[in-house]
């Protein structure tokens, strides 16, 4: 049994940590579970009390929230060269993982969901308006190759794939600098392998 074990679902951010590990290129065990049973089993919920995933195991460590597990991975395999070490990068790098996890998408839900917010409302939420958090995204994105420097990093799977999905399913506008950075990391080897994985184990179900 693999010291790694991810708990997930094909239909879920679980992919974002899938592709995660993939880059890692450690040993890794996947129990898929679903959402209508096992998920809510009383196995899984000693792992997750919220019922949902994903969720890590490594070793008697347990991980959830996906932000969190992008970060827990590149900092317990520091040789992979996944979170920057020079103080400048690794700035960059929390900051925009957690700007990720946070203003962006508090932003995106209630963008998406059309809850409305009047001007004298946004200094009491975290993103302001989605307009500023899309355009210091734009900004931070237009400076470099990736969010935390010029080399790839855990925090680009995790932007990388809010931004991607939010565009796919339109709930993020499309802009010329959101498109290269997605296209550029769809092209990763980890991140197509990831992907049908789970686009496979999908289409099983499904037969």
């Amino acid at each position: 049994m693999s010291n790694l074990v991810l708990y997930t679902n094909p239909q879920s951010r679980g992919r974002m940590a899938h592709w995660m590990l993939e880059e890692l290129g450690e040993p890794y065990e996947i129990v898929w579970l679903d959402y209508a049973s096992s998920m809510q089993a009383p196995e899984y919920l000693a792992i997750n009390l919220m019922g949902k995933v994903p969720a890590l195991r490594h070793g008697e460590a347990i991980v959830t929230e996906t932000a969190a597990i992008c970060a827990y991975l590149a900092s317990q395999f520091p040789e992979k060269n996944l979170m920057p070490l020079n103080p400048v990068d690794q700035a960059a790098f929390f900051r925009w993982l957690f700007f990720a996890a946070g203003p962006l998408e508090q932003a995106v839900t209630v963008k998406s969901q059309a809850w409305p917010v009047a001007p004298e409302q946004e200094g009491f939420l975290g993103f302001g308006n989605y307009t500023k958090t899309i355009n210091a995204l734009v900004h931070a994105l237009e400076q470099t190759s990736y969010i935390a420097g010029d080399r790839f990093s855990a925090a680009d799977v995790y932007l990388g794939s809010h931004l991607g999905w939010g565009m796919l399913f339109n709930t993020i506008e499309k802009h010329p600098v959101f498109e290269a950075y997605v296209a550029r990391l769809h092209q990763r080897p980890a991140y197509l392998r990831a992907n049908q994985i789970n686009d496979d184990y999908l289409q099983a179900k499904r037969v």
